[in-house]
């Protein structure tokens, strides 16, 4: 498995990472047998890079990964968050270190390797949000001081939210990783948005990362399972969950990802979640990109396209001239 520098951490990553959230599901409503399976064979792959978060199963996931970790002991990376509420506001501080400390009694650890802030980053605060004042004066320290604790190495971000937030954010320097929602969907974080395309556009913040030195998670890489193509959902598998800067809905989501099958008809990629991860490897200022499984097979899957690499050129120009076939429609 190809690894990639983190950023400015000094740490190294697989180019593909294990996504413990519950929109795949395996390591929130998996068989615990299955969920060690997976994660024994992501460690024999190469894989490096786990992550998780309390909200992923009200705490299933970093519980079911840390009983894993624990089992296998392998020598990975790993990543989990906090998401603060509207009351949890009025004592920041007070909130990270619960947060945090619950995170660790539940994965089983004495630290994490990256701590990250789950909610989108505004330009003005609202109560599900986080505004650039609020993260710089009051959530950064918090987060420095359990760095300084040891309780982590690393501080990141999602990166959601107002694209002149995240990149006020980036540019500043506060962090060291941010979570991208790049994919065939919305090409705006790797590059110029085409006129008129129906997505957030994020301003190639991309680019302003590799600029700051910010390490690159990728994360919908499959817009939430849109980009299978398929309708049908695996039984443990979470509904459809709604867009994160593509469309309006999932169906719409849906109907342009079956529009894209052009990469698997003329032999750009066998499968189009084949295309759709290996769209997002070739960017260059990627770390890592996160994968979702419900089964064993789609993580085997997963692994097949990453040991690929990238798209070729010309699978990235197809990509392309597919995606401005969709401009100018209504998002």
């Amino acid at each position: 498995m190809q690894t990639r520098p983190l950023g400015r951490t000094g740490l190294t990553v697989s180019v593909l990472g294990f996504g413990c959230g519950a929109v795949g599901g395996l390591m929130v409503r998996g068989a615990p047998a299955d969920q060690q399976r997976a994660v024994a064979r992501a460690v024999e792959a190469g894989i490096t890079y786990f992550d998780t978060a309390p909200s992923y199963g009200d705490g299933a996931s970093e519980t079911n990964l840390g009983r894993v970790l624990k089992a296998l002991k392998p020598d990975v990376r790993v990543g989990t968050k906090v998401r603060l509420s509207a009351a949890d506001k009025t004592n920041i501080a007070g909130a990270v270190v619960a947060s945090m400390e619950a995170s660790l009694r539940r994965l089983g650890r004495d630290h994490v390797d990256l701590f990250q802030l789950h909610n989108a980053i505004t330009v003005d605060d609202h109560p599900d949000s986080i505004s650039v004042r609020m993260l710089r004066d009051e959530i950064v320290p918090a987060f420095g001081r359990l760095r300084e604790q040891g309780k982590t190495r690393f501080l990141g971000i999602t990166a959601i939210g107002d694209t002149k937030a995240l990149h006020d954010v980036v540019g500043a320097g506060l962090l060291h990783t941010a979570q991208v929602p790049y994919n065939l969907l919305n090409p705006s974080l790797g590059g110029a948005m085409p006129a008129g395309f129906p997505a957030q556009d994020y301003g190639n913040l991309l680019a302003q990362m590799q600029t700051s030195g910010v390490g690159a998670i990728g994360i919908r890489v499959l817009a939430g399972g849109a980009l299978s193509g398929e309708a049908t959902r695996h039984p443990i598998a979470s509904p459809a969950p709604e867009p994160i800067g593509s469309a309006h809905g999932y169906a719409a989501d849906l109907e342009r990802a079956r529009r894209l099958l052009p990469l698997v008809t003329e032999g750009h990629a066998a499968t189009l979640p084949e295309a759709a991860l290996r769209y997002v490897i070739a960017h260059p200022a990627m770390s890592t990109v996160l994968i979702g499984i419900a089964t064993i097979d789609q993580l085997e899957q997963a692994i097949a396209a990453a040991e690929k690499g990238g798209l070729s050129a010309a699978g990235l120009q197809r990509a392309a001239a597919l995606q401005q076939q969709i401009a100018g429609e209504a998002r």
